[in-house]
């Protein structure tokens, strides 16, 4: 029997536990699901008589060693931070590990130890980084083999509300980890843009956004998405004059979100003294300059931000609850878990409503050798959630990285060390299975 350990029981994970529960007479699989909150985890294994459920802090490390050394194959949904931890284990346990977070310098020099010890740490393997990064891996390697060569490269992902669910203001649902929105760009981005090098600072991120025509949804906006350069040297695209990834939103989010963002609420570091007896007005108020100047909060907030006190986005911004003088209804220390609480409270995806995922790539291509005829490739997903069932975000994270396991405990993937999804050997099976589940691309192709 192989044991499969699932490290986290979000909101992400619901697809992925039950595709795994669902073959697991059949492959012969055990499935334990551990997360700090053993309700949750309990929730997610049910009753199935190949499933158990623990709960377990990232903290405990020897309890998390021995429940890695336990198992022969651990999938790691926790938050990123936990990350290098988890695959660290692994390797010293000799256990192979797919991961939905991105790979960073930590995995990277795990990348010799984890080929010694015989094992494959497999992070990107969701939908963003995930499908993203394998469908355009295929792109490429496709217009590669006609002969082409690709000037430009524009990727964009998010996860959205339906378009038909219209649930609140700021057009956004938490249906992931809801940090990972609060901290958004806080490493700030780069991307290259006809040949030059751009450089947005953490703190102006929400303030370059653009517009992003996406099929069948309509205009969205676009903001740079991390380091985009990195992903020349990962696809072999060091002489594009182009190469932007983004993230998508509907218009009107990052007017909103870079103000919350210049007020410096998404802020993980300072601790606030005695903030369980704080209200949201309370702790805004800390954040305004001795200069600030109004007659009441939102005046000062407004004369502060250099916004009109009555438009859009302080409206936005009363209707999330900055201005509230009631009690806080959250845990923690600082103001980015004020936030966090207060995004999973009022941008709760309604029980009838559903949401979206969508993923897009720009590519301009040449083919020197074909009379130097040049073409675009758009190439677009889009998945929409089941109201009241399973979500899109957790379909779309989730069945990347159960394929995953399944052909790693087939042994149907070749390689050890650490990799993302760019190798053939990766990809092309996993696409596969994401096709064969109704998870496809539309492409077109116009000349240019």
């Amino acid at each position: 029997m192989k044991k499969i350990l699932v490290l986290g029981a979000g909101q992400s994970s619901p697809f992925l536990i039950t595709y795994l529960l669902e073959r697991a007479d059949q492959q012969n699989w055990f499935v334990t699901v551990a997360d700090r909150d053993d309700a949750l985890a309990a929730e997610r294994a049910g009753d199935h008589h190949r499933a158990s459920h623990l709960s377990l802090e990232m903290s405990d490390t020897l309890a998390l060693s021995a429940e890695i050394r336990n198992a022969d194959l651990v999938v790691n949904f926790m938050p990123p931070r936990f990350q290098p931890l988890i695959a660290w284990e692994c390797v010293q346990q000799g256990r192979s590990m797919v991961s939905v977070s991105y790979r960073n310098e930590d995995l990277r020099q795990l990348d010799a130890d984890a080929r010694r010890k015989g094992v494959l740490l497999l992070p990107e393997m969701g939908l963003d980084p995930g499908i993203d990064i394998m469908t355009a891996a295929e792109i490429v390697d496709r217009v590669r083999r006609a002969g082409g060569r690709i000037e430009s490269f524009e990727s964009y992902g998010g996860g959205l509300p339906a378009v038909d669910c219209q649930c609140n203001p700021l057009r956004y649902v938490i249906t992931w980890n809801p940090r990972n929105v609060v901290m958004a760009a806080e490493e700030g981005a780069q991307y290259l843009l006809d040949g030059k090098v751009k450089i947005v600072p953490w703190h102006h991120v929400f303030g370059r956004s653009w517009r992003v025509e996406i099929p069948d949804v309509g205009t969205l906006e676009g903001y740079p998405n991390r380091d985009s350069l990195s992903y020349q040297q990962i696809f072999g695209l060091e002489h594009v004059h182009t190469m932007i990834r983004g993230t998508l939103r509907y218009p009107g989010w990052s007017e909103t979100w870079g103000q919350i963002v210049k007020l410096g609420l998404p802020n993980e570091h300072l601790r606030i003294p005695d903030l369980d007896g704080r209200t949201m007005a309370e702790v805004v108020e800390m954040f305004l300059p001795r200069s600030a100047s109004g007659a009441n909060l939102q005046a000062r907030v407004a004369n502060f931000l250099g916004i009109s006190p009555t438009g859009a986005i302080m409206r936005n911004l009363e209707w999330l609850g900055l201005f509230s003088t009631e009690p806080l209804e959250a845990s923690g220390q600082t103001s980015a878990e004020v936030l966090i609480s207060l995004l999973e409270r009022k941008l709760a995806l309604p029980a009838d409503g559903r949401d979206m995922v969508v993923l897009h790539h720009v590519l301009e291509v040449r083919y020197p050798e074909d009379g130097d005829r040049r073409e675009r490739i758009t190439a677009t997903f889009t998945d929409n959630g089941i109201p009241g069932g399973m979500t899109a975000m957790a379909r779309s994270v989730g069945n990347p990285a159960a394929i995953a396991v399944e052909k790693m405990l087939t042994g149907e993937f070749p390689l050890t060390g650490c990799h993302i999804p760019t190798h053939p050997a990766i990809y092309e099976p996993v696409l596969a299975g994401l096709r064969a589940s109704g998870l496809t691309f539309r492409e077109q192709t116009t000349a240019l």
